[in-house]
């Protein structure tokens, strides 16, 4: 059996994101400590340079896929980690306020390179039906960057300084990257003669049910608009709290279990997608599941409001708020993917990334000022956390309840789009050999009818007689409809046109209720 070589992709995929989250995310609370105790410049200036950071993230991110056009994805991969290695050197020896600038400048620019849209873009060539797992897979890298990255940056320049550290880690970098550019991310499968998902042969498969001719024109759609607005209003709850928790938790529980704590998230983090992977892989919206996974992170952080000295408490709310951490970066590009033409998933899922940059690069300051407000500042923040999460919630369950229910004629368009009914031979009308036709309704009933298969009936419904001529009808019989992978006679030759309803709606991403 040929290796499948996706699979080194997505282990690549992974390693990426260990060093873009673990340098570009997860670092610059630590270079804010850092440059502070070298220069003695107040709060206020440092953090404007990681506010700085993550604005000019969000301004390159959104423009990804045009650099990846004109320089391919390689080259930029490469170039945004000797970007982000120079970058993080300018950290450690800026001596005058417009020199951190220029460091936040170019970190900022360097570790999007090397995120959540990069990411997207490198996995999706290779896969389209396991999807969900590529992408949950290479996201854990960038729970477990923040696990390495985080105490490893704190020993490096405890023992060695903020210059030596940055050096080491940022050649580090250049090289993984380098190398893995080269030997993994120039590949496409059409190179090697492989298909995506390890496939025998090539099937169409994208998040729309229809291909479009001209650039959509996203600021007028309301499915990029939801998952725009959804993503940056979580993503801005969601930073807001990792950012501000291990200062509020500590003087409740302690500095020891707060910095467990904090650990226990990110590994929270990790089962939760391991978790949403498994529920999509029943056939639920996308956009459910999404809601699903802000309104486990509405209840941790009720559990931390109501906690107060309880550190039992504390910790349940640790759990199911870290739970939803990852699947607020992994679920919109899948979402994205089932909802848009594949040639726009990647342009969607760079703009909403950016969105998303944008919204969460004020979050520490603004929660921040929260926290200062009245006698219980703290719960006060809780509660905004929460309430600021329950909109993305309200829009993902709401946008996912509008797609539960799909007609017959987007239900054949959807079909035949994924690959799962050939383009070419399922159309309204379609003609069968005794100059009846299946119209969209039949192929629907075949589906969705819930009685025990009857082989006569079946046959009526398809105008094709019951017996050897059928041909696969009669190994089904007394299967229910809806789990039938059934064929239709058309033409004289056997066409594979249904397949079954749970497989539609794991490929698909929808909900059928045809």
């Amino acid at each position: 059996m040929t290796y499948f070589f996706g699979r080194r992709v997505v282990f690549s995929a992974f390693v990426l994101a260990i060093l873009g989250w673990g340098i570009g995310f997860y670092g610059p609370p630590v270079f804010l400590h850092a440059v502070i105790e070298r220069t003695g410049w107040p709060l206020a200036w440092v953090s404007a340079a990681v506010t700085l950071h993550f604005l000019v993230g969000a301004i390159i991110v959104a423009n990804l896929p045009r650099l990846y056009r004109r320089f391919g994805l390689p080259v930029i991969t490469t170039g945004g980690a000797s970007l982000l290695a120079a970058g993080l050197l300018g950290w450690a020896l800026a001596g005058q306020p417009w020199q951190l600038v220029l460091a936040a400048l170019a970190t900022g620019a360097g570790w999007v390179t090397m995120g959540a849209a990069a990411i997207n873009a490198i996995i999706a060539p290779w896969y389209n039906r396991r999807r969900p797992w590529a992408l949950s897979t290479a996201y854990n890298g960038a729970s477990i960057g923040g696990v390495i990255l985080s105490p490893l940056w704190v020993l490096l320049i405890d023992h060695y300084g903020f210059p030596a550290a940055a050096t080491v880690i940022g050649l580090t970098a250049i090289l993984i990257v380098g190398i893995m550019s080269l030997l993994v991310f120039r590949i496409r499968p059409a190179m090697i003669g492989q298909f995506p998902d390890g496939d025998a042969e090539a099937a169409v498969f994208a998040g729309a049910p229809t291909s479009v001719s001209a650039p959509l024109r996203l600021t007028r759609d309301p499915r990029f608009l939801t998952l725009a607005a959804g993503m940056a209003l979580g993503l801005f709850a969601q930073i807001g709290m990792v950012a501000h928790l291990f200062s509020v938790l500590a003087p409740a529980i302690g500095a020891q279990a707060a910095g467990f704590a904090m650990g226990l998230a990110t590994a929270c983090a990790i089962a939760g997608r391991s978790i949403a992977v498994r529920v999509l892989a029943t056939g639920l919206s996308r956009r459910t599941v999404a809601a699903g996974s802000y309104g486990v992170q509405i209840a941790g952080s009720l559990l931390f409001f109501l906690s107060g000295d309880s550190t039992g408490l504390a910790i349940c709310g640790v759990v199911l708020f870290g739970a939803g951490i990852g699947n607020a970066t992994s679920l919109p590009p899948l979402i994205a993917q089932s909802e848009f033409p594949a040639a726009e998933v990647q342009r969607v899922v760079s703009l909403i990334v950016a969105t998303g940059q944008a919204c969460y690069a004020f979050a520490p300051a603004i929660y921040g000022l929260i926290r200062t407000i009245g006698t219980n500042g703290d719960g006060l923040f809780f509660l905004a956390v929460g309430g600021v999460q329950a909109s993305p919630s309200a829009v993902f369950s709401a946008a996912g309840s509008e797609q539960q229910h799909l007609n017959p004629d987007r239900f054949i368009a959807v079909m035949s789009h994924h690959g799962l009914i050939p383009r070419h031979d399922l159309k309204p009308g379609l003609c069968c050999r005794r100059g009846q036709e299946i119209g969209m309704e039949d192929i629907a009933y075949m589906l969705s009818h819930p009685e025990p298969c009857d082989i006569a009936k079946l046959s009526r419904k398809a105008e094709m007689p019951p017996g050897p001529e059928a041909g696969p009808h009669s190994r089904h019989q007394g299967q229910r409809v809806a789990d039938i992978t059934e064929h239709i006679c058309c033409h004289d030759k056997i066409i594979p046109a249904i397949c079954p309803l749970q497989k539609i709606q794991r490929t698909t991403g929808f909900q059928l209720a045809v």
